[in-house]
């Protein structure tokens, strides 16, 4: 193959990678673009890396994760994208939500015994919350009595506070209280899933856990899809 029939392939590459993100509009995995493209991962990610350089003048970004990658909208346009489109910003994250999410992100794999344990307070309706916003996620169990769920951020947290990767959380070592394999978990803590459990009533937030009206910090809501960050961007 000739150079130029090398070049105009790399080019095609290139566009087939730049309209799967742009019509996928969330995280794709490297091994996915992969198996889709029939290039090995490090080729591809090779290429992503170049065409990142491409959009620094433009109104999207290419963001790379570890795993995967996503197209977006960077955020300073983000004003024009919610008058056009008329997107309202989104709910909060209450001080709990926040310190629940922080120990995540500087433990993990954690479990909620050791987020009980860390903050004092029984955390199950943070957790549950962190869950549904996508923001942590399980990643496993713990080989412990009980086997209870281990957790861990996603993409979408990597997203919405502007990462990406873990390596870019700020450094701190109040919150390193102990490493992975140094669970602290109470002999006499509820384990998730067995009777007598401290989880709330659906709907309903224990007290100790439940964020005062004036102690909330904002996340805004999803945007759409196709061009957009498909994240939630974060207000100071």
């Amino acid at each position: 193959m000739d150079q130029n029939n090398t070049q105009v392939t790399i080019q095609n590459i290139q566009a087939a990678l730049e309209a799967i993100l742009f019509a996928a509009g969330y995280p794709v995995s490297y091994e996915k673009l992969s198996e889709v493209l029939g290039l090995p991962v490090k080729d591809v990610c090779s290429m992503l890396e170049y065409m990142k350089g491409t959009y620094k003048e433009r109104g999207i970004q290419l963001i790379l994760f570890p795993d995967s990658c996503q197209l977006c909208t960077r955020e300073e346009y983000l004003p024009y994208i919610r008058e056009v489109l008329n997107i309202r910003r989104g709910g909060n994250l209450s001080n709990s939500s926040m310190e629940v999410l922080a120990i995540t992100a500087y433990n993990q794999p954690v479990t909620r015994a050791y987020i009980d344990t860390v903050r004092g307070v029984d955390s199950t309706y943070a957790v549950n919350s962190l869950i549904d916003k996508g923001l942590i996620a399980s990643v496993g169990r713990l080989d412990a009595p009980g086997r209870p769920m281990l957790y861990g951020t996603t993409d979408k947290f990597l997203l919405v506070f502007g990462m990406n990767s873990l390596a870019d959380l700020p450094e701190t070592e109040s919150l390193k209280l102990l490493n992975d394999t140094q669970q602290m978990i109470p002999s006499d803590a509820p384990k998730l899933g067995e009777e007598g459990s401290a989880d709330a009533p659906a709907g309903e937030e224990p007290a100790a856990d439940r964020p005062a009206a004036d102690e909330e910090k904002a996340l805004p809501a999803e945007e759409p899809g196709n061009g957009s960050d498909g994240s939630e961007d974060i207000e100071a």
